[in-house]
């Protein structure tokens, strides 16, 4: 399963870029106000800073709008995946911008229906927001299995961007599913590594190691 991070801030992406743990990024206006800097700069550092797709969302509502704003984001790099909402505007912008060559990631996914328009229409990416989901008492986990059946079953190539991660089971019960991709914020990443048995079994380590006065150096 690829790892996109869900932010703007730069040095958070580098961190974990250096570990090879960032195989593209997915942003939207709002984490960018949150970085207080142009929408265009900050896309164009993240694009330059990794190799793989970089979401960047349009902000006009209309299929006409998107476009055009999805072909200037395009343009700030190769890197670019043009983020639509699953509207049936949305679904328009992403024929028109696929056709053209472009990536498409077609955001606010909430049924297995509006996940079969959008492979339908070309989307590179669907996002099903788990998360959100979970929030109104309804499994968001069941929506990505739903969408892989769908997918498997007549050899779609939308990849399956699982969004609105918040807890690292996310993380882990995504991967068993199957989808191609998942997102979240860099703190979920960080969560990952943490085990109370891990740590029980370093603290004993390092009182061995302290007893038994090792020095490697």
């Amino acid at each position: 399963m690829k790892f996109f991070v869900d932010t703007a801030e730069i040095d958070a992406i580098a961190e974990l870029n250096d570990l090879g743990m960032v195989d593209g990024v997915t942003t939207n206006p709002s984490l960018i106000k949150k970085s207080g800097r142009d929408i265009l700069e900050v896309t164009k550092e993240i694009c330059d800073l990794v190799s793989g797709p970089v979401s960047a969302e349009v902000v006009a509502l209309d299929a006409e709008g998107m476009i055009a704003e999805g072909r200037k984001l395009a343009e700030i790099a190769e890197n670019i995946a043009v983020k639509v909402p699953l509207t049936w505007d949305g679904l328009k912008a992403c024929k028109t911008l696929t056709d053209e060559g472009k990536m498409v990631n077609v955001t606010l996914c909430f049924s297995a229906n509006q996940a079969l328009l959008a492979a339908k229409a070309g989307a590179t990416f669907i996002s099903p927001f788990i998360g959100r989901l979970d929030d109104l008492n309804s499994d968001g986990l069941d929506l990505i299995e739903d969408i892989r059946t769908i997918y498997d079953n007549y050899g779609f190539e939308t990849q399956i961007l699982a969004a609105s991660i918040r807890t690292v089971n996310h993380m882990s019960d995504c991967a068993k599913i199957g989808a191609d991709v998942a997102t979240a914020p860099p703190a979920v990443f960080k969560k990952m590594v943490e085990h109370v048995l891990t740590d029980k079994g370093l603290a004993a380590f390092v009182e061995d190691i302290k007893a038994a006065n090792i020095s490697i150096l």
